[in-house]
């Protein structure tokens, strides 16, 4: 192959925006080899090298150890195709696993926290709580708009508007035996997410199937649901959400 199909070290950092030191350090430990080098000395990359490349950025964004990369893509069983559908599933978990941890975020803020079991937290680790939750979200529309619509509230109003919230899922315990795609439960979806959009943040259906799982996922929103519409509520919910929205598709 003939140089000028190569790329420089530096035409490669800028492609990929990975510093030189990176890809040098790749080189020092082996995890990437450039296939030439220039008469002056400088390192030259082809495109095998830049696959290898892609491969070794997208176990990094899946946190993967050099030292796992490297015997990943040195072993003489990698299938590069095989790497790429299961990195791109890894990838899709990760994202699920942020979405997540988004609508738990929001839904932390929508049930409000003085109806949660906080007692393991003193004041200080639920201001830091709130701070790293800012840094993550901070620039998400939902929270945004959820930061707009709760600035000239009091604290007495936050607390009304989670009780009202919380009168939904009363609600939906008296429903809970009913079948869950009848009109009355997807009906009360259909509140509920009125509810959160009108007061919070603009619930789309992703974001509300998303707290569907949540709410029937275990834990402090499970059993605080269930308290309330009784036990067996926070599925129910869980279940006409999950219609509604395969409805709304």
């Amino acid at each position: 192959m003939e140089d000028t199909t190569m790329m420089t070290v530096h035409e490669v950092s800028k492609l990929a925006g990975v510093s030189i030191r990176t890809l040098q350090y790749y080189d020092k430990i082996g995890l990437l080899h450039p296939t030439g080098y220039t008469d002056a000395g400088y390192r030259l990359y082809d495109d095998t090298d830049l696959e290898r490349l892609q491969h070794i950025l997208l176990f990094r964004e899946l946190e993967f150890p050099l030292k796992d990369i490297k015997a990943i893509l040195n072993s003489p069983d990698f299938d590069r195709s095989k790497a790429i559908e299961q990195q791109i599933e890894l990838l899709r978990l990760k994202k699920e696993h942020i979405e997540n941890l988004m609508n738990f975020a929001l839904g932390i803020k929508m049930l409000g926290v003085k109806h949660m079991d906080f007692k393991a937290f003193d004041r200080s680790k639920l201001d830091e709580y709130a701070k790293q939750a800012k840094e993550l979200y901070g620039n998400m529309p939902e929270y945004k708009e959820m930061e707009e619509k709760q600035k000239n509230r009091t604290e007495e109003d936050e607390k009304i508007l989670a009780d009202r919230f919380m009168l939904l899922f009363k609600e939906a315990g008296e429903m809970k035996d009913m079948n869950p795609a009848s009109p009355e439960a997807q009906n009360l979806v259909k509140r509920i997410q009125d509810y959160i959009t009108e007061n919070m943040y603009t619930c789309s259906n992703k974001i509300l199937r998303g707290l569907g799982k949540m709410y029937s996922g275990g834990g402090d929103f499970t059993k605080n649901i269930d308290e309330y519409g009784g036990e067996g509520t926070a599925i129910f919910v869980d279940n006409a959400i999950q219609i509604y929205c395969d409805n709304e598709q």
